[in-house]
């Protein structure tokens, strides 16, 4: 497994060799091992898949309490997936990282816990699977807005088109109203 840091250190983009032949190709995913060598942990509790259609934003997502550290990965099509780091003793808070990721390359993003996490979906299909820290709690769950200007997200749309949000996306908060992790 090759590991990348970006510009937030924490978060790290990782790719995994990929075996091809004339069956198809073979990759690893996760071994807890690679993993654990590599600092990214502690154990997953919960994967999650998502199928959303060309021009879908989900996000920019959060829990305030039970903070999930996410191993993201599209199974399907492309995405421009985000990062903002909401942890207000770090170097870097209200820093993004925004990165291209696709079912051809097959990286996956570690984003750590304290992070909001949201994407864009680029191709006219995508599926995107990750594993998460911590269970979801709803109550626990909150929102950045997708275009707040301090985040300074240079989001790729579809020339023209407005992104689909869902209904909670749309009642998101400004980072500067939002509650961050200490």
């Amino acid at each position: 497994m090759n590991i990348k840091k970006l510009s937030i250190p924490d978060v790290l983009l990782l790719t995994q060799s990929i075996f091809k032949d004339a069956r198809g190709v073979f990759l690893e995913t996760y071994r807890q091992s690679d993993f654990i060598g590599a600092g990214i942990g502690p154990n997953f509790v919960q994967d999650n898949h998502a199928g959303s259609k060309q021009g879908v934003l989900r996000g920019l997502h959060y829990q305030i309490q039970q903070a999930q550290g996410k191993l993201v990965r599209v199974v399907t099509g492309e995405i421009f997936d985000v990062a903002v780091d909401l942890r207000k003793s770090s170097k870097t808070f209200g820093n993004m990282i925004g990165i291209l990721l696709d079912d051809k390359k097959k990286e996956q993003l570690w984003i750590p816990p304290g992070f909001a996490h949201g994407y864009y979906v680029l191709s006219e299909w995508a599926e995107v699977s990750y594993k998460v820290t911590d269970y979801y709690a709803p109550e626990w769950e909150r929102t950045l807005f997708w275009n707040d200007l301090d985040l300074k997200i240079n989001w790729p749309l579809i020339a023209g088109e407005e992104p689909f949000l869902s209904e909670n996306d749309n009642r998101g908060k400004n980072l500067k109203d939002a509650e961050v992790y200490e």
